[in-house]
């Protein structure tokens, strides 16, 4: 997700997001940024493996299953990691200007959940740029000095 703008002013903008796949961390949660991986996960999912076959194993041949609860299981156990996917948090940035090395004069960068969130959040930005000359200070972005 990338869009240019230009401000009032007439500078060319860049303003992207790119996925994290971990979550940042932030000094306001140093406290709580006691991670234990994801070997819980691994250890639930091998659990639920496991009583899945048991059950599968246990049930008498007569049992008919229709396929409708079958499906619905299976969306079920889709949701969390669909759920998983469409929370992962998102860094913005908003830059622009050159300092003859390639490297951006001004910068602007903030985290957000979610992907449409992203996409809100990036169209917002480029709406504030092109009304005015920066990013506004009352959004998700802050100025990196």
């Amino acid at each position: 997700m990338t869009r240019q703008v230009r401000d009032v002013n007439g500078r060319l903008w860049t303003v992207h997001g790119t996925l994290e796949w971990r979550t940042p961390a932030t000094e306001d949660d140093f406290e709580h940024d006691v991670a234990a991986g994801y070997v819980p996960g691994v250890v639930m999912l091998a659990v639920i493996g496991v009583l899945a076959i048991v059950l599968l194993y246990w049930t008498p041949a007569a049992v008919v299953v229709p396929a409708w609860l079958v499906f619905l299981l299976f969306l079920l156990a889709l949701f969390f990691p669909a759920r998983w996917a469409a929370r992962r948090p998102w860094t913005l940035v908003a830059e622009t200007g050159d300092d003859g090395d390639g490297e951006a004069t001004e910068r602007w960068m903030g985290t957000v959940r979610g992907y449409f969130t992203a996409r809100g959040e990036i169209a917002r930005i480029a709406k504030e740029i092109g009304q005015d000359t920066q990013p506004s200070y009352e959004g998700v972005l802050k100025p990196i000095t």
